[in-house]
């Protein structure tokens, strides 16, 4: 199973619209998984129309009818595999243990809200995963996502894909 893990497009404050590589990674997944900070309801609609499968939570960025349409934190079983989805975690340091503690029946936790791209491992096994943003690269050198697959309850590569500097 093919995932694309996505967070912080901020659409239209950071971008016109979301980058065709990232709508391209999108058409080719087997599920898509947002980690918030839409900001527009016409971006969730757009991958709900391209992903085969959208597992998606609002953000602290996102308005009354992102927040109509979508969870705070999403759960869902993948390729045998039990993943989460959250906008934000609160600060780094710590992050791993204050994770495991608060999603101890997950194997992977997607988040997003840095813009900073974060793949660690906390205490038991919880793999913590934010796939930095598309659209707005903040102190980053690049604006990025990820992709990486999963089968039978096994995480696969994961990449992260810097996106061209417009």
């Amino acid at each position: 199973m093919r995932l694309l893990l996505v967070s912080d497009t901020h659409v239209p404050r950071r971008a016109r619209r979301l980058p065709e590589e990232l709508l391209r990674a999108a058409d080719r997944a087997d599920v898509v998984l947002h980690a918030g900070d839409w900001v527009d309801l016409a971006t969730l609609e757009t991958l709900e129309g391209r992903a085969r499968r959208l597992v998606a939570v609002y953000g602290n960025n996102d308005g009354p009818e992102l927040r109509a349409r979508l969870p705070e934190v999403a759960r869902v079983r993948l390729g045998g595999l039990r993943f989460g989805v959250v906008h934000e975690t609160g600060a780094s340091r710590g992050r791993e243990a204050r994770c495991a503690a608060l999603y101890p029946d997950l194997d992977v936790l997607v988040f997003g809200h840095s813009h900073i791209p974060w793949d660690t491992e906390a205490p038991g096994g919880l793999r913590l995963l934010n796939p930095g943003s598309p659209t707005d690269r903040r102190r980053q050198p690049y604006c990025t996502y990820m992709t990486c697959t999963v089968a039978n309850g096994v995480l696969g590569e994961i990449v992260v894909h810097r996106l061209p500097r417009r």
